[in-house]
């Protein structure tokens, strides 16, 4: 092995270890697997023209370089972003930790009481600071956290609103542009009208169903909206309120003055800007939306035995269980952030937060009162963190801006003329003296601070918050370094990540995260950095951008790339949006038909309609593949309205479909659009790709193919890779780019932060790296097939008998032989320390496993035989000689407390329960709660410390 290969560090099979598993699965050669798996009409003719692989040493050296190509100035933009203090614990044993950025979606709360807490604690953050009682755990960015909000007032109209009509969001003028422009993006396939205006004056008519409004507003104006609101209300008008976190700390929250709604984002809660992300949103709202409000929601409930445990509550609200008829289509958001956001609130507690928000003001009323004495006038009568300044007519704007460049100094400007000053909790005094310096050489004078910056109010005292918050132990606790490592450790120990085992998780790609890639996110070059930074002190990042988007091109074999969408279901409604632009732009704005594979990604159907579109579902046969008969049907019958058709390739089904190519050729015969899910790329780099196969558009999973860590459940990026005709209606930006056409997220390139690891995944692996990856991670899904078949069954397999990179267990059959069900199985293998596969999706009632390339062929191995050792489990049950009401399996997972309890009530002994195989001797994960009762938890919704139930 040539240990100086990256390749060889990044999958696990070794070439030692191909004999033992080509006999396994009953092929000659790797290549004849692969010939067997993938349809032959479809297979690159040449390999991807990418750059040769760079060693780990040499990729380090090459990201130092791109990175010193960045500059960090010393930024007062604002506009959603500013500089913060990631304290220190927290950057090194979370965000540097993977223990928790590798952990998955805790959808198996038993075995990620750690990472629930965490998200418990933000929860209970947002609930406290915003003054509402609900809330979720976090949402993509606060524009697209705006678009949730608008759309779940728009599901809420009253009876008579609907019989009405209504159909206008307003949405005051001082709002944030990239709010603005998502919302426009967002609102269209909705039928939505947006009016935008001065909410002073703005007349309420009865097509208006719901208003956005911020606080404060985007010239860093305290507003008072409780008139407003008022009015609202006697209208039946929800009202969503875009609130600095960061702000609320000594601001009367929304939820005090009547608001139904409260959205904005928690970056500055420890989070670097990273180029514009990823940070975690957020979106309280009254409790009468708990089940309509986006994203996810952590809750309480208790295990067999009443131990209190917290879980996914209402997972019935997901949008992959409710497909078309979902009301948002987000998936991933921003866990591993809000758990940083989470625990910056843990450390600083109430009055360390208090203590930050108001030397922040403090520091901003200090500079407009000396910046006064230097001629200027401050516009904002009550603000918070930012001026408005107001240039006497002897000043030039262009000297100003000069002097501030000199000084590294990046100020916001204003179209009317004015100046923008954000301060933030990194700004020292002699940062202080740096701007003063600055202004008073612009009016032709000199400045020297003398002052010292006292504690003061500068805001109107009716603003001032009057109600506690954050009383509760843990942030009461955990204030010194020590104790907060602590925390983080007990709650860490309570998950199952890959630091741990294999997640073995189908359509999720739990592969390897390198450190060699994730390393470059630590870097200051990369993490400090505003969004709106002139583009000359971007270098580093625009390179980077650059070159990615090139291979990207490449590995799909489409030209036009956007990096824009923050998550793969923003990418699937992207690339939506993009194929309606293009509609539109020919003529064909009337086709609203997409026809959607039973077999497609979960995401799809909501995607469909929340881009404006109605699914038609295509059926599949027996054998999982696409019914052809039922398509060409459907596409002929919808063929004056076909706008595209949806396709996960692989198939979720965990195939490679034959027919690949005639479906699209259907398609464009109909006048549509192929989109291609790129949720499986994985199966797909290197050997073939979605512009050889003729789709027209798709997205792509960085958190899954290309080695981007899940995180708890974010973040994740989904850009889209257009052909040729659909480049000019890829996302724009108001900011950056001059236009607002398809915006779709906060930052022009979205959560670029996360860019550098894919960026690494590519040029680590290269062009033979790249290709292996994909050929081991279909071998290694066949050998776990091979190995599982005889007992488990396998449900669908291609036309040539092979899966692709997943395969999906049969457990139907157990359940009607002896009523255990998939789930005892998927709770059985926490005792075995490994976490469930995909459970009852796509397919009810089977297991769902992808095992990728970055496992070794021991730990498949000590899959198999925890599989094999559960179904001889199950045979013992179906025998009788294991009870069906006292089992190892109904009574899964073995909680540590339980196992070690003087008394013992089962049948079987305590050593069947936690020590089923030898291995677990040397390496037992203990899990902290028993089964979990999820009816519980949902008939009483408690999301936050508050404990009230919803």
């Amino acid at each position: 092995m040539d240990t100086n290969k990256f390749v060889n560090r990044h999958v696990g099979i070794q070439e030692k270890d191909l004999p033992e598993m080509l006999q396994a699965v009953d092929a000659e050669s790797l290549d004849e697997l692969i010939n067997q798996t993938i349809p032959a009409d479809i297979r690159l003719k040449q390999p991807l023209d990418l750059p040769e692989p760079m060693t780990e040493r040499e990729f380090a050296e090459h990201i130092a370089e791109l990175a010193s190509k960045n500059e960090i100035f010393t930024s007062y933009i604002g506009m959603g972003w500013y500089d913060t203090v990631c304290p220190a614990p927290i950057m090194r044993n979370v965000f540097e930790n993977p223990a928790w950025y590798t952990s998955y979606t805790p959808y198996q709360a038993e075995v990620s009481q750690g990472r629930l807490e965490a998200l418990f604690n933000f929860q209970t953050v947002i609930c406290e600071l915003t003054g509402m009682p609900l809330t979720n755990c976090s949402l993509l960015d606060e524009a697209t956290a705006a678009a949730e909000t608008a759309t779940m007032f728009y599901n809420a109209r009253s009876r008579a609103q609907i019989k009405g009509g209504a159909n206008i969001l307003f949405v005051d003028e001082k709002v944030f542009p990239s709010t603005l422009a998502v919302l426009r993006t967002r609102m269209i396939p909705q039928g939505i009208e947006i009016i935008t205006g001065d909410y002073k004056t703005f007349p309420y008519t009865d097509k208006v169903f719901g208003a956005i409004v911020q606080y404060p507003n985007a010239d860093g104006s305290i507003e008072d909206y409780k008139e407003f609101i008022e009015r609202a209300n006697v209208s039946g008008i929800k009202v969503g309120v875009a609130a600095d976190i960061m702000s609320l700390v000594l601001l009367t929250p929304p939820g005090e003055w009547g608001a139904d709604a409260v959205f904005g984002s928690t970056q500055r809660f420890g989070t670097p800007m990273f180029y514009g992300g990823p940070s975690a949103a957020y979106l309280a709202a009254k409790s009468e939306y708990k089940r309509t409000i986006p994203g996810r929601i952590i809750g309480i409930s208790k295990d067999r035995y009443g131990k209190l445990a917290y879980r996914l509550a209402l997972q019935t609200r997901e949008q992959h269980i409710k497909r078309e008829k979902a009301t948002s289509n987000i998936c991933t958001a921003q866990a591993l952030l809000a758990t940083m956001a989470g625990f910056y609130a843990v450390y600083h507690g109430a009055e360390g937060l208090k203590n930050i928000a108001a030397r922040i003001h403090s520091t901003a009323g200090f500079l407009a009162g000396e910046l006064f004495k230097l001629g200027y006038k401050q516009v904002n009568e009550n603000f918070f963190d930012t001026l408005k300044i107001e240039l006497p007519a002897y000043v030039s704007i262009d000297t100003l801006r000069e002097i501030a460049l000199e000084c590294k100094v990046n100020l916001r400007y204003f179209d009317c003329g004015c100046v923008g000053i954000s301060i933030d909790e990194t700004t020292q005094p002699e940062d202080v003296g740096v701007l003063l310096y600055i202004f008073a050489g612009a009016a032709g004078k000199d400045y020297m601070l003398k002052d010292t910056i006292l504690t003061q109010t500068y805001f109107d005292n009716k603003f001032a918050r009057t109600s506690d918050f954050l009383r509760y132990d843990v942030f009461n606790k955990y204030h010194t370094e020590t104790e907060l490592m602590r925390y983080i450790k007990r709650l860490e120990r309570k998950d199952i990540s890959l630091a741990h085992s294999m997640i073995s998780l189908g359509s999720c790609t739990m592969k390897l995260n390198a450190a060699s890639e994730m390393l470059p996110l630590s870097r200051p070059e990369f993490q400090n950095i505003h969004p709106y930074a002139p583009e000359e002190q971007v270098e580093g990042y625009t390179e980077l951008i650059e070159n990615l988007c090139s291979y990207l091109a490449v590995i799909t074999g489409l030209p036009g790339i956007s990096l824009q969408p923050n998550s793969g279901a923003a990418g699937e409604y992207t690339g939506l949006r993009v194929i309606r632009e293009y509609l539109n732009s020919i003529g064909e704005g009337h086709r609203n038909i997409v026809l959607l594979p039973a077999s497609a990604h979960g995401t799809n159907p909501a995607s469909a309609v929340q881009a404006g579109y109605t699914p038609v579902i295509v059926s599949c046969d027996e054998k999982g593949n696409v019914d052809m008969n039922d398509f060409r049907r459907k596409a002929e019958e919808n063929k004056g309205n076909l706008a595209a058709c949806m396709i996960t390739y692989p198939s979720t089904h965990g195939i490679f479909e034959i027919d690949i190519v005639e479906m699209c050729q259907i398609v464009h015969a109909c006048g549509g659009q192929l989109y291609m899910d790129g949720a499986n790329m994985n199966a797909q780099v290197g050997l073939t790709n979605p512009g050889t196969i003729g789709a027209d558009v798709c997205h792509l999973n960085l958190h899954k193919t290309f080695a981007s860590p899940h995180g708890g459940g974010g973040p994740g990026v989904g850009p889209i890779c257009v052909a040729q005709h659909l480049i000019p209606f890829l996302p724009s930006h108001p900011v950056n780019f001059g236009n607002e056409m398809n915006t779709v997220s906060a930052a022009p390139y979205g959560s670029a932060g996360i860019l550098p690891i894919t960026y690494a995944y590519i040029r680590l692996l290269g062009t033979e790296g790249l290709e292996m990856a994909t050929k081991i991670a279909i071998l290694n899904a066949n050998y776990l097939a091979a190995k599982l078949k005889d007992s488990y069954g396998i449900v669908y397999t291609g036309m040539s008998g092979r899966v692709g990179h997943e395969l999906i267990l049969e457990c139907r059959k157990i359940k009607e032989a002896t009523g255990i069900t998939e789930a005892d199985i998927a709770k059985r293998l926490m005792d075995f320390g490994y976490h469930a596969p995909t459970l009852s999706f796509p397919v009810h009632g089977t297991l769902m496993v992808e095992p990728t390339e970055s496992e070794s062929l021991e730990e498949l191995n000590r899959f198999v035989e925890v599989m094999e050792c559960i179904w001889k489990e199950v045979k013992e049950v179906e025998s009788g000689i294991a009870s069906k009401e006292d089992n190892v399996l109904i009574n899964a997972p073995h909680p540590e407390y339980e196992v070690c309890a003087d008394e013992w009530k089962h049948s079987y002994p305590r050593s069947k329960a936690a020590y089923p195989l030898e291995f677990l001797n040397e390496n037992k994960f203990w899990i902290n709660v028993a089964r979990i009762d999820n009816a519980y938890g949902d008939r009483n919704l408690v999301d936050s410390q508050c404990g009230c139930i919803l």
